[in-house]
């Protein structure tokens, strides 16, 4: 028989060892859990908001694309020039005044302080210690927000607008009257304090842009030979089907960051599942609207037209941004349809209004923010219809008179359109200097 060593342990000696080093171990965990669950949900948190951010910046190259395909080519280089400086332009004034305008000290109020945005030092986590998330992270995806927003004025009023007073207005919609507007609700200003809801973005965003267009496009007049003078309108055909299709769906996938990342958090479990279900939701809303408005043009113009069933994605994306996260999926569905037959039915329209529209931004981002703010309260049971109305008509009509004044100083001091000389010419030679398509342009010579 094989004997035990001395330093050999009994096994119920062994077990009890064992029992202990793993009780112990236990206990040392649920010490240390607290502060690595904080630092894990930061880390979500923080990646939520550059991984939403740059989604939602990258739909600043789906804006550039879908104007480059849908204005004509003499044209294109000027649309590209506009997106790039605006976005920057944006990045500028919201770090420069827009976005503490917007956050901070509003307090139930209409705006806070206008100051600069400064950075917690590199190697702290926040500015304010509460909070659990990067502060960086947090500007970087507002920012990119008030960018989109004027990415949409300036697809209406392409083709016949100065560059200089188009720069010149994006400067203050960016740098002041978005932020303004913003922190009526987003920064806890008097309209939140009222139960206000726009989850990312239907009215604040796409509302407030379509309003800032729409007096800018009423203001500047429509294109040379747009309308003829016994109410007939001509078509004015874009350059590339293909790149505003391409521009249509780097705006869908910027959506998921634009709508997922408002969500704010991915820190926790419930986060990230919400976060899933505002993904399904904004995908079934734009799909609902492509279909809607393919069956609506096919019924009543014998065609689809790709130009509105481009729009109507955008349509639908726009009016589930309001609340993607509380309706259920039929419910998303409905509201994407909806958001498609408003743009059959608005397009038509401004066209008997003699307002032009080169993109169909304004019913795509205005009269569709409407729709998807208003329904708030089929599935969010905090709202209600009369505080939702009560910003739907306040933010539009301070965006609206607050755009119609700075474009009537612009009109009555530097000019805001383009003479009929330039504009026959394109605005690629006339104001750029640079044609996006030389080799098909009205200079071109063959060798």
């Amino acid at each position: 028989m094989k004997s035990l060593s001395r330093n050999a342990l009994p096994k119920t000696a062994a077990l009890t060892l064992l029992g202990g080093v793993a009780m112990t171990t236990a206990a040392a965990a649920q010490e240390t859990a607290a502060p690595v669950s904080v630092d894990v949900a930061n880390i979500f948190n923080t990646m939520l908001f550059l991984v939403g951010g740059f989604l939602v910046m990258w739909m600043a190259a789906g804006f550039a694309m879908l104007e480059a395909g849908l204005v004509r080519s003499k044209n294109v280089s000027m649309q590209c020039l506009k997106n790039i400086a605006l976005y920057s332009l944006s990045g500028l004034m919201f770090w420069l005044i827009g976005y503490n305008l917007m956050y901070s000290g509003v307090d139930g109020g209409f705006f806070g302080t206008p100051s600069p945005v400064s950075f917690p030092d590199p190697g702290t986590a926040t500015a304010d210690p509460d909070a659990n998330y990067a502060a960086a992270s947090d500007w970087f995806f507002q920012m990119v927000f008030c960018a989109a927003t004027a990415s949409i004025v300036s697809g209406t009023m392409a083709e016949r607008i100065k560059l200089l007073p188009f720069l010149i207005f994006t400067v203050i919609l960016t740098g002041i009257l978005y932020p303004i507007t913003g922190s009526w609700e987003w920064g806890a200003g008097w309209l939140d304090a009222k139960g206000f809801s726009d989850f990312a973005g239907s009215t604040l965003v796409h509302s407030v842009g379509g309003w800032a267009a729409l007096s800018g496009a009423i203001i500047l007049g429509a294109r040379k030979g747009k309308y003829g003078p016994d109410g007939r309108v001509t078509p004015m055909p874009g350059s590339s089907m293909p790149l505003a299709t391409l521009g249509t769906f780097i705006l869908w996938l910027g959506w998921f960051g634009f709508n997922g990342g408002s969500q704010l958090a991915m820190g926790t479990v419930s986060d990230a599942a919400d976060v899933a279900r505002i993904f399904v939701n904004t995908n079934l809303a734009a799909a609902a609207g492509v279909v809607t408005v393919m069956v609506l043009t096919a019924i009543t113009y014998k065609k689809t037209d790709l130009t509105m069933a481009l729009n109507g994605a955008l349509a639908g994306l726009v009016a589930i941004t309001a609340e993607p996260l509380a309706p259920s999926i039929w419910l998303a569905v409905v509201i994407g349809a909806v958001g498609g037959a408003i743009v059959v039915v608005v397009v038509p329209l401004l066209d008997k209004l003699r307002i032009d529209d080169v993109v169909g931004a304004i019913p795509v981002h205005l009269v569709a923010g409407i729709w998807g703010t208003l329904v708030v309260p089929l599935s969010n049971g905090d709202a209600s219809f009369g505080v939702q109305l009560l910003g739907i008509v306040s933010i539009g009509a301070f965006t609206f008179i607050a755009s119609g004044i700075i474009w009537l100083i612009l009109k009555n001091t530097i000019g805001i359109r383009v003479g009929e000389e330039e504009e026959a010419l394109g605005l690629d030679r006339a104001e750029v200097g640079v044609e996006a398509y030389p080799e098909f342009g009205q200079g071109s010579q063959r060798f």
